[in-house]
């Protein structure tokens, strides 16, 4: 069997974004990483299109089960895209879909990473942190209404990519550069305005020189305006980079650092 009579319904797309959101990373691991994940999110209409224990059926087994990791955010769109042709083509697609999965997953990875696990995290996450700091608990049912937009985002993008096939791949390719540099670039502007808003450390020290105080905060602003904060992060990030250094460690230095410091009444809030 070369192709197949089947046709997927609103049940199966239904069924996949079920699995895709709940189990898709499960069976995460560093020899295949989303391998598993991928063949768990579309076995059921592997076999409705295969049928059950047939060698094209084993075949796109061990096909889907191979490498894959891309982003959670895009994954189906990809999916929606193998299905399609291999619903049209059946088994004979099997070189296509590979070749589509690897040239894809990059990509996508990039722009799923840019947009959904570093800007829309830093804009919510600053908007409901700073609500919280001061007191409005409306910052949490802001973050609940993004996650939930991400959701049903993933929930459509599946058949839309089956829908449109191929050619989305063909539509969408001039654009996913210029979407993911201007989503970094973007991103890169909110670090640093959580940078100067979010971390509120200045010097407290002011040593005395005969009968002048030296006013150390003060002099750093006139330099650069927030320039501790962006010392403090840049020596995060610098310790992120040494081996064995964890972001639990990094934390738990930045907590006793500070506590020292403020103790000696170096810095304040």
């Amino acid at each position: 069997m070369t192709k197949s009579n089947y046709k997927l319904t609103k049940e199966d797309f239904a069924q996949i974004n079920r699995r895709n959101l709940f189990g898709f990373q499960l069976g995460w691991n560093y020899e295949r990483m989303q391998g598993s994940g991928y063949l768990y999110t579309i076995l059921p209409q592997l076999r409705k299109i295969y049928g059950d224990d047939t060698p094209e059926l084993k075949e796109m087994m061990k096909t889907h089960v191979q490498f894959f990791n891309t982003s959670n955010f895009f994954n189906t769109i990809i999916t929606g895209i193998d299905l399609a042709m291999e619903e049209k083509e059946g088994v004979s697609a099997r070189e296509t879909v590979s070749g589509l999965k690897v040239g894809l997953m990059g990509p996508f990875a990039a722009i799923g990473d840019s947009i959904f696990a570093s800007l829309v995290p830093t804009i919510f996450g600053a908007l409901a942190a700073n609500m919280a700091i001061n007191g409005n608990p409306t910052g949490i049912f802001v973050w609940i209404a993004a996650q939930i937009a991400i959701m049903v985002f993933r929930w459509k993008q599946l058949a839309f990519a089956y829908k449109e096939g191929v050619s989305l791949v063909t539509t969408m390719q001039s654009r996913l550069t210029a979407l993911t540099d201007a989503a970094t670039v973007l991103g890169v502007f909110m670090v640093g305005a959580l940078v100067a808003t979010m971390v509120n450390v200045k010097f407290s020290w002011a040593p005395s020189i005969g009968d002048v105080t030296l006013n150390i905060q003060n002099s750093l602003d006139m330099i650069l305006p927030r320039l501790l904060p962006v010392g403090i992060v840049a020596a995060v990030y610098w310790l992120l980079g040494k081996k064995n250094i964890t972001s639990t460690k990094a934390i738990f230095i930045v907590l006793l650092v500070s506590i020292v410091l403020s103790a000696l009444g170096v810095i304040s809030k």
